[in-house]
């Protein structure tokens, strides 16, 4: 196996991550053009995310020859499809964000009771 010259810099912003993501994909051999493979890709990791979550939960319950997931790893992961799935689609994730959340700020936000 030969030595990755991927570099992530430090205090990356959101695109240096997608940038990252894209290169890394490529250099490791599973980039794919695929949207509903990736989508389909990235819900997994979502349950394993849950998974760990529930399992890491005072009173959650592991089956024998289960192991508790590690939270911390499984948002990694569904981060790292996040970034995937926005390159995809041409998107930049801190543009979409700052976008959204001008919107978010206009509305009015009341809790269900």
């Amino acid at each position: 196996m030969s030595e990755s010259n991927l570099f992530l810099k430090e205090k990356p912003t959101l695109r240096d991550f997608q940038e990252y993501i894209k290169k890394m994909k490529a250099q490791r051999g599973f980039a794919t053009d695929s949207k509903p493979v990736e989508c389909m890709l990235m819900a997994e990791e979502v349950g394993e995310l849950f998974s760990a979550i529930r399992k890491n939960t005072k009173g959650g319950m592991v089956g024998s020859g289960s192991s508790i997931g590690n939270v911390k790893l499984e948002l990694a992961d569904v981060f790292m499809y996040l970034c995937s799935i926005a390159n995809q689609h041409e998107i930049d994730l801190e543009e979409a964000f700052r976008e959204k959340e001008e919107i978010n700020k206009k509305r009015t936000w009341r809790t269900i009771e």
